[in-house]
């Protein structure tokens, strides 16, 4: 196992929890109409937090991708 497996688990752990997180809040949503802007909020910021997860992994794989040549 190389550091490269290890991170691409880490990275498939974060898109699975993500989007679980995501599903979670949807489905509280529906049946919660007094918390409504707590679950909606919560389903936003997954969202973010998927996106930043993604651009931070970009990110490594140009800096690397550029260092490396």
């Amino acid at each position: 196992m190389t550091i490269d497996d290890i991170t691409a688990g880490v990275m498939i752990l974060v898109r699975i929890g993500a989007v679980a997180r995501f599903i979670f809040c949807m489905v509280k949503l529906i049946g919660a109409d007094e918390e409504a802007g707590k679950y909606k909020k919560r389903a936003k910021n997954a969202v973010l937090f998927w996106i930043i997860a993604e651009s931070v992994w970009t990110l490594k794989d140009l800096v690397l991708h550029y260092y490396a040549a």
